[in-house]
């Protein structure tokens, strides 16, 4: 069986890669001329360049293959400009779309790694209840407006594409980059967190996304939509305070501030990035991630239907990344 895996080079999509040659695919790693193969130097993986950004290119490039599963993993989830969410999260998806099928790839499986960031802040009434898949989604950022401009873009092509799309909520782990800001952070003796009111946060370890990649291929439904999470429910600090366990407890000071203050910080920290050129994770989307109080989201549907069971909590994950983070010098 061969699987094309975009987005190989980043933080999900080097685990999706690890797995699929665990278990045997002949595994290729989409990836542009400027992606680092850090991650990837298994002598057994293939290697595809491909440019989402064109269409023609696409069909080019995929012309004389024929593989059976696609994983669609390449995305932002921070860009300087707004546009650029939508060029590369929608408009890259629908162009591999349109190219796999313009080509004729025979696939039994496209999975899209979407977020559930497409929701947006609703439910925020207390007691908090679960997104479900029944809710209306109503993104309050440019990256969540992108990645529901994708799914709507899939459900336009029926049944033409077999595609099943995941949302996890906020995925952490080893060779990741925001959490990893705020271990920093906590290392350097600080933590700061936003708003006073109730906060109910999710989290899911990477290797659960990718379990949950590999039951979609098997057993997913076509045109179903799963949420993923461990499936238990976080207070805002509980993160920060395993952060803070596993470095050994260092001396720390905890700042909450209220929300208008993250909304200066924020809007400082946007427009520096455009001055600058960098790309910064104190932006505009930031802001409202931040400020949204409800991150419950229901997977009984990925446990009923593709038979997901998280095994990694978030005690467990967090000890696993910060050790991970000490052992290769990133902390």
């Amino acid at each position: 069986m061969k699987i094309l895996i975009t987005g190989a080079s980043g933080f999900i999509g080097s685990f999706i890669v690890e797995e699929a040659l665990k278990r045997g695919f002949e595994t290729w790693a989409a990836i542009r001329k400027s992606s680092s193969k850090e991650w990837l130097q298994d002598e057994r993986i293939r290697f595809i360049e491909l440019n989402l950004s064109s269409k023609a290119q696409l069909m080019a490039q995929l012309k004389g293959h024929d593989f059976d599963y696609v994983v669609h993993a390449a995305g932002v989830t921070k860009c300087l400009n707004k546009a650029d969410f939508h060029r590369i999260n929608t408009e890259g998806t629908k162009n591999l779309a349109e190219a796999l099928l313009e080509v004729g790839m025979p696939l039994k499986r496209f999975v899209f790694v979407s977020s559930l960031s497409i929701f947006g802040a609703i439910k925020e009434q207390q007691p908090y209840e679960a997104i479900r898949e029944s809710d209306t989604p109503q993104p309050n950022t440019e990256y969540g407006r992108s990645k529901l401009a994708a799914e709507q873009y899939l459900e336009s092509l029926g049944t033409r594409l077999p595609y099943i799309i995941l949302r996890p909520t906020g995925v952490y782990g080893p060779r990741e980059k925001d959490y990893f800001i705020m271990a920093k952070s906590i290392k350097q003796h600080s933590d700061f967190a936003v708003g006073y009111q109730r906060q109910d946060i999710t989290f899911v370890y990477v290797e659960d996304v990718v379990q949950a990649v590999f039951l979609a291929l098997e057993k997913g439904e076509n045109g179903r939509k799963y949420f993923l999470s461990d499936g238990e429910v976080y207070q805002s600090a509980t993160f920060s305070n395993l952060i803070h366990e596993a470095l050994g407890r260092p001396w720390w000071i905890r700042i909450t501030a209220p929300i208008w203050v993250l909304r200066i910080v924020t809007f400082f920290g946007e427009h520096i990035g455009r001055m600058t050129g960098k790309v910064t994770a104190l932006n505009n989307d930031k802001y409202n991630i931040l400020k949204q109080r409800n991150w419950r989201c229901d997977i009984q549907p990925a446990i009923d239907e593709l038979g997901y069971q998280p095994k990694v909590q978030l005690e467990e994950g967090v000890k696993r990344t910060i050790q991970w983070y000490k052992e290769n010098k990133w902390l």
